[in-house]
């Protein structure tokens, strides 16, 4: 019989060592009986270009993310430094996320927040547990212009903050 292995990395100190790794923040959207909802994630990446797959990591615990699952699509939409109050909206668990944001909903149900650097809309391509989150693989099936928005900033988390790029 295997015995389990019991890690001695603090999850509280794993969480802040990871916090130096600056990343860009998204909103995973999609709908749910016809309605948009979504969360805001942070581990989005790119995974293959082809096929073009990408993914992201949900925790188990999310309230959104079962529906979305359950619909087979979702979009990722990559928000700007100016939209920090979106990310926060879509980080709170609960209330109707959608209602004071500005959106479109577009062919093949996909729900695209206005003023995102860009977006990518995906068909759910396979999921796995683990740990205390899902691993979520997604394929583009369709995405922004690339002239989509080239003057804007991405919005940056670093060190449990929101940052802003420097202009050079």
């Amino acid at each position: 019989m295997q015995q389990a292995h019991v890690s001695s990395i603090d999850p509280r100190s794993l969480r802040y060592t990871l916090s130096r790794f600056a990343s860009g923040i998204t909103i995973i959207t999609g709908l749910v009986d016809n309605v948009p909802t979504g969360f805001t994630c942070q581990s989005f990446y790119s995974v293959s270009l082809t096929p073009p797959l990408v993914s992201f990591c949900v925790m188990k615990t999310s309230k959104s993310w079962p529906g979305i699952r359950s619909s087979g699509r979702f979009t990722v939409n990559v928000l700007s430094e100016e939209q920090q109050a979106i990310s926060d909206g879509f980080a709170k668990s609960g209330a109707d996320k959608c209602t004071h944001v500005d959106w479109a909903r577009r062919p093949n149900g996909k729900v695209v927040i206005a003023g995102t650097l860009m977006w990518l809309d995906c068909s759910l391509h396979s999921e796995h547990e683990l740990g205390d989150h899902f691993l979520v693989v997604g394929k583009v099936e369709e995405m922004s212009p690339v002239d989509w928005d080239t003057q804007r900033n991405p919005l940056i988390y670093f060190r449990g903050q929101y940052r802003q790029l420097q202009n050079s």
